[in-house]
């Protein structure tokens, strides 16, 4: 009896010291998103998980005890997890085919009049999609937000003007704010610019495709996509993020 309860304890205080590593990690990465990219509620989103995993290990042995909470955090942690992996994988497997009739890129935020390194990652593939495609039309969607000095569409289109692509195949979406009005706004711009049916295709990061693709369906819009890389530092912050935004979508279909 006594050897059962040794090992017992000695599995818990084995799970105490990952989880304070992890809710650490999380922290740091919190930090360098804070330092390259800017405080929003992304990075209030980070702290807040890795303050949960360095308290919950921190105190474990007495925590562990409250099933519900223990259950409940592993559940989440598992769940989350297996979104994460599903997000990563759909998102990186493209299916393009370069001969849709246009393209359109999500806004991602601005620092000022500039793109960010988040956005450039998706504004070079429409560059590539250009270039093989130039006949397509690209829609760049994105209003302006309130620490934003001109929209996202307008910065996005300098950014496309200056390396080549010409101007007269862009087309500035400047109303949105989510990623629901950037499809539905772009998809109205669309239907007044073609008599006929159209092909298109969207252009995102990896871990926003799958719920760019949903939104795009629901709004009767049949979709390719070609997914951006993300920066490696803005990794935890945007799969966390999406995994609640994606939860959202499927309660309130927006």
């Amino acid at each position: 009896m006594r050897k059962a309860v040794f090992r017992m304890a000695m599995s818990r205080s084995k799970l105490k010291a990952p989880m304070i590593a992890t809710g650490v990690l999380l922290f740091i990465a919190a930090v360098i998103y804070l330092i390259l990219i800017s405080l929003n509620y992304k990075f209030m989103l980070l702290c807040g998980a890795s303050c949960v995993l360095v308290l919950y290990g921190a105190f474990f042995e007495r925590l562990v005890k409250v099933k519900w909470l223990t259950y409940s955090l592993v559940t989440l942690c598992v769940c989350a997890l297996a979104l994460i992996v599903f997000l990563g994988v759909y998102g990186g497997i493209d299916n393009a085919t370069y001969s849709e009739d246009a393209v359109i890129v999500l806004g991602a935020g601005i620092k000022g009049e500039y793109v960010t390194e988040l956005l450039a990652f998706r504004l070079q593939k429409a560059i590539e999609f250009s270039r093989r495609n130039p006949d397509a039309v690209i829609i760049v969607s994105g209003g302006q937000g309130p620490d934003e000095a001109i929209s996202e569409a307008l910065a996005m289109e300098r950014y496309l003007v200056r390396r080549g692509v010409p101007p007269e195949m862009i087309i500035r979406e400047e109303a949105s704010t989510s990623t629901f009005e950037n499809l539905m706004f772009s998809k109205e711009i669309l239907d007044s610019q073609f008599e006929d049916s159209y092909r298109v295709t969207v252009i995102t990061n990896d871990f926003h495709i799958f719920r760019a693709v949903g939104i795009a369906g629901k709004l009767g819009l049949t979709a390719t996509h070609l997914h951006a890389q993300t920066n490696w530092y803005s990794i935890p912050v945007n799969y966390s993020r999406e995994c609640l935004a994606l939860i959202k979508f499927w309660i309130s279909g927006r």
